[in-house]
């Protein structure tokens, strides 16, 4: 999806993938280093980042829409807290590497041709000894019209996402069906790919 889709999908007044932040990160956020610099990666409304700035994080959130970006200080404002914002297309734009002890994305959907390249930005994002999680849909989410792209061209392949992180210590992979109940858009039953490693 492009910035003004993004934008125009965000632009409802309600937070559409909810305030609060994605099961998997709140069971496992407490692996990243306590008080570290995390990165979030195509964070959109910033529920996640605004969650882990409330844990005592220094947060940074990644996302080329405007009007995401600017929810997501909306959010941060409401609970007290602060988070950084950068606007950035991060299928065409690397974040600079060894920023962070920790890097998240939770449901960052872009083109299959992109994919490697996200990832890998979020990754070298991270400092050595540094933790990586994420949470995508992945191809066979289609079926279940819980949420997510509506084409397997936006969706994620397990065996590629292996590839992408054999050179890191893999702490958690999983895919299978998982409950989520964030906003109006991710609703019910899915099938995700999860992904925590350390940069070693």
């Amino acid at each position: 999806m492009s910035k003004q889709m993004w934008d125009e999908s965000f632009s409802d007044e309600d937070f559409v993938y909810g305030r609060e932040p994605n099961q998997f990160i709140k069971e496992h956020y407490s692996v990243l280093p306590e008080g570290g610099r995390i990165a979030c990666f195509a964070e959109g409304e910033g529920r996640n980042a605004v969650f882990l700035a409330e844990q005592g994080y220094e947060v940074t959130s990644y996302d080329q829409s405007e009007i995401g970006l600017e929810k997501t200080k909306q959010l941060a404002e409401e609970r007290g807290i602060s988070v950084r914002t950068v606007q950035k297309d991060l299928t065409a734009e690397k974040v600079e590497p060894y920023l962070y002890e920790g890097a998240i994305m939770v449901f960052g959907h872009v083109p299959k041709d992109d994919q490697a390249f996200l990832v890998q930005s979020m990754i070298d994002s991270v400092k050595p000894g540094g933790y990586i999680m994420f949470e995508v849909y992945s191809e066979h989410q289609l079926p279940y019209r819980s949420g997510g792209p509506k084409t397997e061209e936006m969706l994620y392949n397990p065996s590629e996402v292996l590839e992408w992180i054999d050179d890191y210590k893999c702490l958690h992979f999983y895919y299978g069906e998982a409950d989520r109940v964030e906003g109006k858009r991710h609703l019910g039953l899915g099938h995700v790919i999860q992904v925590m490693i350390q940069k070693i």
